[in-house]
């Protein structure tokens, strides 16, 4: 084993050392011969310099500082050490940036074209590149609920998409390029640590799209069990299949568009109602709270009342009650339909 280990270190750093290594013992060399150097012409002529002021003067030199505390005044001190320290010290201390230049630009490069791995926790990770405009909308929706204000990390992860639009590097948006339903791209983008999940469509006008949405929601939820799954299809008939992966919740876009095509063509205006109900930047908003013990109907609405919430049903696991009877009575694990200007916590 130490012998493979020995073996390894020759090959990989004594044969073919990495750039910063070899830039590490550069400088190191200079800075010994400089300090040393130093110290062998001047310190007869001087005998309080120490070590530390030797190094002091090469640091000083090859950063081209010259403070002029300390300066070689022997020939020796002058030609064999003070210029040679000047010169490689100058060249060294350029390239040494340009390493770093460089590593930061490739380090930036490599993040916007999502060739950088990421160690999150509780964070959200989207799944395909609908467009630029429909995620910046999702994502101010998401951000303006204080239940995401917590999840500031949000990690894209794509297959299609070449470099990070600049509209979503504004925002933070952390990018994974790769195939969403492979293991090594679910783990550069964390998501066995991640809490939310959202898979979007890539093409609504492609029903197609739907089978790459099932396979990524079974890939999400074999790596992490506890991630709480949104999966967006256009046709509802991938509906019963997509259930089948274990994904939360499932959004058909043409079942609603359809119903909301409808009730505007029959009751005129439903769309601005439902616009300022779905949005969380302006008016009222619907939230569902949960209850920890039975509440009748008429005590609910009371409660709600003195919060500022309108309630308009009750959430089953099995059905949606609106504007149920007086005597209505939610259960544990029910949920309350309210109206309001923001979140309750609980009733």
């Amino acid at each position: 084993m130490m012998f493979q280990i020995l073996q390894y270190f020759m090959k990989s750093v004594l044969r073919n050392p990495p750039v910063p290594f070899r830039l590490f013992v550069l400088i190191l060399a200079v800075l010994v011969y400089g300090t040393s150097g130093f110290l062998y012409f001047e310190f007869p002529a001087n005998g309080d310099l120490t070590w530390f002021d030797g190094l002091w003067y090469t640091v000083v030199t090859m950063t081209t500082v010259g403070y002029g505390d300390f300066f070689p005044k022997t020939q020796g001190g002058r030609f064999l050490v003070g210029w040679p320290v000047m010169i490689f010290g100058i060249g060294l201390l350029g390239y040494a940036l340009s390493v770093i230049a460089a590593a930061l630009v490739t380090s930036k490069t490599k993040e916007m074209r999502g060739m950088s791995t990421f160690s999150l926790k509780h964070h959200l990770v989207i799944f395909n590149y609908p467009g630029a405009a429909k995620l910046q909308r999702l994502l101010e929706e998401l951000f303006l609920d204080p239940i995401f204000r917590e999840h500031k990390q949000v990690v894209l992860v794509d297959e299609h998409l070449e470099e990070l639009p600049p509209e979503l590097v504004k925002r933070n948006v952390h990018f994974v390029r790769g195939n969403p339903v492979r293991n090594e791209t679910l783990s550069r983008a964390s998501a066995a640590f991640a809490d939310h999940a959202l898979v979007l469509s890539r093409n609504e006008n492609d029903g197609a799209s739907d089978n790459l949405n099932v396979s990524i929601a079974l890939a999400v939820e074999g790596c992490n069990k506890t991630v709480d799954t949104v999966v967006e299809i256009v046709d509802s008939a991938s509906e019963e299949l997509l259930r089948k992966t274990g994904c939360d919740r499932i959004v058909c876009t043409s079942r609603l568009g359809a119903y909301l095509l409808n009730q505007e063509l029959v009751n005129p205006g439903v769309q601005e109602v439902v616009e300022d109900l779905l949005s969380a930047e302006k008016g009222q908003n619907i939230y569902l709270i949960e209850v920890s013990r039975p509440w009748q109907m008429t005590e609910m609405v009371e409660q709600c009342r003195r919060k500022g919430h309108l309630v308009l049903g009750i959430r089953t696991p099995d059905r949606v009650l609106l504007n149920p009877d007086a005597n209505t009575t939610a259960n544990p694990g029910d949920k309350i339909i309210t109206v309001g200007a923001s979140r309750l916590e609980a009733l």
